[in-house]
């Protein structure tokens, strides 16, 4: 039988006699449709704008503000500092007036007496100049120089021991972070890194100063903290100085304390382990 389009070659289109008349749909490829990639989670999902009212000069201002219960905990360093994933909360703790230069740990932010806040005002508001314009989020430079204002804030207005040491722990939690972020591939790595290390022993070493005064003369809870883990920051703190005598102490107190719970006396056993190995270590040293 001839093709439909037989007699096609006296026109010199023989090569077209064999066409299909209807094409033959061709089978849909099946692609499985990709799942669209998770939203990137990012470090301005964990914050939003809160107001306040300056205690001191009674302007009101935003600031930066870490979502409750948003941020997941990843783990803690032996020293407590707390580890969160995608963003370090410690950056967003101090909150200070931009137009007076008030500045605290959010905690104390609305605790201060009218003698304290007639000393900001002539030692600090008198001679403060605003920098900081609007930022949703902060570098680890801007979020120190306000935990350096925070400090200055703490010292003017004759602030508690311990209010000042949580203030230098926290400093040294956040040069910790700092440190952890930096790149390892730039040249200059070694050496920001150790000038970030020696500024957070520094505060470090301020920061258990001033814990020992406050425990001799404030009650407890200190910082929110109860006796137990003060003590235990205290003797991690002192385990970094060779202050073993002060650590063993402390770790001691909490393993028979009635108070502490089963965690908190684990972390001390584990603690005081450490210390031994430190006393032997530090002796062979000697030998």
């Amino acid at each position: 039988m001839s093709g439909l389009l037989s007699g096609l070659e006296g026109f010199g289109l023989s090569n077209l006699e064999n066409m299909d008349l209807y094409e033959k749909p061709k089978e849909k490829e099946r692609v499985a449709a990709a799942p669209p990639p998770p939203p990137q989670v990012q470090e301005q999902d964990f914050l939003f704008d809160k107001s306040f009212t300056c205690p001191i000069c009674d302007k009101e201002f935003k600031s930066r503000t870490v979502k409750v219960g948003k941020a997941k905990l990843i783990g803690t360093d032996p020293d407590l500092r707390p580890k969160y994933e995608h963003v370090d909360l410690l950056k967003y703790d101090i909150i200070m007036c931009p137009c007076c230069g008030y500045a605290t740990l959010s905690r104390y932010f609305k605790f201060i007496t009218s003698p304290q806040a007639k000393r900001i005002k002539e030692m600090i508001s008198a001679n403060f100049k605003a920098r900081e314009e609007y930022k949703e989020l902060y570098t680890y430079d801007e979020a120190l120089d306000r935990y350096k204002v925070a400090l200055a804030n703490a010292i003017v207005k004759l602030a508690k021991p311990s209010e000042k040491a949580y203030i230098c722990l926290k400093t040294a939690w956040l040069l910790r972070g700092k440190g952890e972020s930096l790149d390892k591939a730039d040249p200059e790595y070694a050496a920001k890194k150790k000038q970030i290390d020696d500024e957070e022993m520094e505060f470090l070493k301020n920061a258990l100063d001033g814990f020992l005064a406050a425990r001799q003369s404030e009650s407890f809870p200190m910082c929110g903290m109860d006796e137990p883990t003060v003590d235990y920051v205290i003797a991690v703190t002192a385990t970094k100085f060779e202050q073993f005598d002060v650590a063993s102490k402390l770790v001691s107190s909490i393993i028979t304390s009635v108070s502490a719970n089963p965690r908190m006396k684990d972390k001390a056993r584990d603690l005081k382990e450490q210390i031994m190995k430190q006393i032997k270590l530090k002796n062979a040293a000697k030998k």
